[in-house]
């Protein structure tokens, strides 16, 4: 018991702390150690260097060109002006009437091509403030229209993303970003109506209150000294051709080859190479069919990054050192934290009291592990405050017991791909969770003000979305 406590104990501190900003590269050894010393039957300095680190080791080992490609096609994005080009397109098309799907919709398709979800948030603010002031909607519903778009569907749903936490899964279960289309699709359009429709009905009764966005003295026009009167969608259309910001065409097109490439080579080119030489054991002793889904993304954010650069070097080349160095180094922040949350999981995996966690979680459905799997993930990345950090200690603790759980149960892969990214993107937007605190930060507002709307549109419609995932897949098996 006294090292159960210790687990359960560390877990909490890891919750609290990392909400109080300290960084988990600092927490996860630690807390680690601290549920080692309850425990009491494991050398420390053994378990820091032969567990901890090797977990982190190798999860950097296979994630980090993920993560570095993702980071360097988004800062090129957005240095480029694309981003800022696309989500201007999207709202001038659109209309202020319709400001919140149309601000959803921009952070939609540049998290679903790859982009940051910090870098859509600060590219799509601005606009956002614009769009909301002249339709009279609530600045406080902001940051709900945001994390809609940035935290949910284009995160974990949509086959085909090169999110991170549509990737993870993939050599757990020998899957593909494209993993249950069909389940995915579904699960995509229950967030994105149902969380459109509540920030809809929110809008509707502030306006039968009478509440308009209201004054906001920080907002980016007033804080600049500009007057804070409402630009029309044309106004801002015509700023951003007078910075010379790409055409829609140009903007848009490396993020169409990205989800094309990777579809291609995922599902057309790799299959067809010569790759035998992958059963020797100095390439793993590994099948293709374990690593095509990392190598098609690879080849995707390669020639996509090479496409931006390409397309937009009148803008980029005075400064494209600087853009591939600063979003390679953006990269590195990202991967290292999550490592260590992996790190931590498996020090808490290797004590002997975590075996009654993991009983009791599987125990939770004995007959369908999709559902111990989904309540894992959630619970974890609720704890850590991260999708990609709690998905990580999930799959590293119990991934290959529930590939084997849904193989023996006649389980398609794919379909434990989608369960496992879907539930990643359910709790982990708890309070403490760092983009939510950034999101709120960048929009200038608080908990208070605008977090009811995150809980409902990120947290809430995605765990619903997760149910019906579940349901229909274990009646109809993954599509």
């Amino acid at each position: 018991m006294v090292g159960l406590f210790g687990i359960i104990l560390s877990l909490v501190l890891l919750m609290y702390l990392a909400y109080r900003g300290i960084t988990v590269l600092i927490l996860a050894p630690l807390l680690a150690v601290m549920a080692v010393l309850f425990a009491g039957d494991l050398p420390l300095l053994a378990t820091y260097t032969q567990v901890f680190m090797t977990a982190a080791g190798r999860f950097v080992t296979t994630y980090f060109p993920l993560f570095l490609l993702g980071a360097l096609f988004g800062k090129l994005m957005d240095d480029s002006g694309s981003a800022r080009a696309i989500a201007h397109w999207i709202v001038q098309k659109l209309g202020a009437e319709r400001s919140i799907l149309a601000v959803v919709l921009a952070c939609g398709i540049l998290t679903y091509g790859g982009v940051s979800l910090f870098v859509v948030a600060f590219a799509v603010y601005p606009i956002a403030v614009a769009l909301f002031r002249e339709a009279e909607i609530p600045k406080r519903l902001i940051p709900g229209a945001i994390a809609l778009g940035s935290f949910t569907f284009t995160m974990t749903a949509l086959p085909g993303t090169p999110a991170i936490q549509n990737l993870i899964p993939m050599p757990y279960f020998g899957t593909d970003a494209f993993a249950a289309p069909g389940l995915g699709i579904m699960a995509a359009a229950i967030m994105l109506v149902g969380g459109t429709a509540w920030l809809g009905w929110r809008h509707h009764r502030a306006h039968a209150a009478g509440e308009g966005y209201g004054n906001h003295a920080d907002d980016p026009a007033t804080a600049s000294g500009v007057s804070p009167r409402p630009r029309s969608v044309g106004a801002m259309a015509i700023d951003q051709e007078e910075v010379g910001a790409p055409g829609i065409l140009v903007a848009v097109l490396p993020i169409v080859l990205v989800i094309a490439l990777n579809y291609v080579f995922t599902n057309h080119l790799i299959p067809t190479w010569d790759t035998g030489y992958l059963a020797e054991p100095k390439y793993g002793a590994t099948t293709v069919n374990k690593v095509q889904g990392t190598w098609a993304i690879i080849i995707a954010l390669v020639i996509s990054s090479v496409a931006v650069a390409a397309l937009n070097w009148r803008v980029l080349r005075d400064r494209i050192a600087s853009s591939i160095n600063d979003g390679a180094m953006g990269s590195l922040l990202p991967i290292f934290n999550t490592a260590s949350e992996v790190g931590y999981g498996a020090v808490i995996a290797s004590l002997a009291a975590f075996a009654i966690l993991r009983d009791a979680v599987l125990n939770l459905s004995p007959d369908n592990p999709l559902i111990s799997l989904a309540v894992a993930v959630n619970v974890l990345a609720g704890v850590t405050g991260s999708a990609s950090g709690g998905m990580s200690i999930a799959l590293e603790t119990l991934g290959a017991t529930y590939a084997q759980l849904g193989q023996a149960a006649g389980i398609n892969p794919e379909l434990l791909h989608r369960v496992t990214a879907i539930s990643s993107g359910g709790f982990d937007a708890l309070p403490h969770n760092g983009a939510v605190i950034t999101l709120l930060a960048i929009c200038k507002l608080t908990h208070r003000q605008s977090y009811v709307d995150i809980l409902v549109v990120a947290v809430a419609i995605p765990v619903t979305s997760l149910i019906a995932v579940i349901t229909l897949g274990t009646m109809l098996g993954s599509f």
